[in-house]
């Protein structure tokens, strides 16, 4: 079982960026999966979930109105759509799948499998 992120770099402050996350090893439709970031110095932390369905959805309150996470269950895939990026949203960014659909997927520990992790660096 397999989680592969990408779509990191560099940009400037107020650009957007795109994650994806590929799944392959296992089908994940029926899990909640997430996004995380872990900044230098800093624990992870979750940024968003997205229950299978796509009908619940959470995000941290420091991206709530400029990250919008969606999946495409086909595709055994999770997106990150990040606009208005800040400075302090620099990070190693990792995609998550929960062991099932019935985990609240705001915490680290509600996660069994995880990706790689990509860089997003956003310069002020």
């Amino acid at each position: 079982v397999q989680l592969q992120a990408f779509g990191g770099g560099l940009v400037q402050a107020g650009d957007s960026l795109r994650l994806s996350c590929a799944a392959s090893g296992r089908t994940f439709s029926r899990n909640v999966l997430g996004w995380f970031r872990q900044a230098p110095g800093k624990e992870r932390e979750s940024v968003a979930a997205i229950s299978w369905s796509g009908r619940n959805i959470y995000y941290a309150d420091s991206v709530k109105g400029r990250f919008t996470i969606s999946r495409d269950n086909a595709k055994n895939t999770v997106y990150l759509q990040m606009n208005s990026l800040k400075s302090e949203d620099t990070a190693v960014y990792y995609c998550a799948a929960c062991p099932n659909a019935y985990c609240k997927g705001q915490r680290v520990d509600d996660y069994d499998y995880w990706g790689q992790g990509t860089l997003v660096t956003v310069s002020s």
